[in-house]
C-alpha cells in the first residue's frame, strides 16, 4: 500500500490545536443555533429541564440520568442538522438517498427525545405514585 501525505488541513496536535478546535465547536454551536428551529426550541427546553433534573435527582446518578437525557437530545439534534446541512450542500432537489439521510437523522432525534421521556418518567414517576 503506497504511503499517503498527511493532509495539509489537519494539525498535529498541541494547545493551539486545542483552541483551534474549541473555537470550531463554538463556531458550529452558532451556527445550529441561527439556521435550525429545532436546535433553538431544544436548547431552551434544555435551559428550563437541565436545572430541573440537577434540583429533582436524588443522587448523583439521577441527576446525571436527567440533566444527561437532555444534554443528548441536542447532541443528537446537532448531528441530524450536519446531515442535513450536508445533503443540502449536495443538492436541493429531491434525491431518495438525500431524503432517507435526513429521514434516518430525524428518526435518530425522535428515538432520543422517547428515551428522554422515558428516563425522566423512570425517575419521577415512582415518586410520585
Amino acid at each position: 500500500m503506497p504511503m499517503t501525505q498527511p493532509s495539509p488541513y489537519k494539525s498535529t496536535g498541541g494547545l493551539a490545536r486545542i483552541a483551534r478546535a474549541f473555537g470550531y465547536s463554538m463556531q458550529g454551536l452558532g451556527a445550529a443555533w441561527r439556521h435550525e428551529a429545532a436546535f433553538r426550541q431544544e436548547t431552551w427546553l434544555a435551559v428550563v429541564l437541565v436545572p430541573l433534573g440537577l434540583w429533582l435527582g436524588e443522587t448523583a446518578g439521577e441527576r446525571l440520568l436527567l440533566a444527561g437525557m437532555v444534554v443528548g437530545v441536542l447532541i443528537v439534534e446537532l448531528i441530524n442538522s450536519a446531515i442535513e446541512a450536508l445533503a443540502d450542500a449536495i443538492s436541493t432537489d429531491h434525491h431518495p438517498l438525500l431524503g432517507r439521510a435526513k429521514d434516518i437523522g430525524s428518526a435518530a432525534v425522535l428515538l432520543m427525545l422517547l428515551l428522554t421521556g422515558a428516563a425522566w418518567a423512570s425517575v419521577l414517576i415512582p415518586r410520585w405514585a
